[in-house]
């Protein structure tokens, strides 16, 4: 797994960043980059992340991300970088 695209978006509350970042550290997956931003009350995140040395396959990471995101509040979407470029091409 090379580069992972982790969206999040949900009603912004403490922690959510703290979190996600915990687990992706512990996974050894590296953050990139990251944009997020609060409209409105809304949490809105996006992070490009380095999976090349993650101690989790892509399918796990996901789920796991995905699981963390639900306990929050949070949609939590991860695509491979691969994908996400082909979707969002013009």
């Amino acid at each position: 797994m090379k580069k992972v695209i982790i969206t999040v978006v949900g009603k912004d509350c403490v922690g959510i960043l703290a979190k996600l970042c915990t687990y992706l550290a512990k996974a050894n997956a590296n953050i990139l980059d990251i944009s997020q931003t609060v409209l409105g009350g809304y949490f809105n995140m996006m992070m490009i992340v380095d999976g090349s040395k993650c101690a989790k396959k892509f399918d796990a990471l996901k789920a796991d991300l995905e699981k963390i995101g639900a306990a929050i509040g949070q949609r939590v979407s991860c695509q491979k970088s691969e994908i996400f470029e082909k979707m969002h091409r013009v």
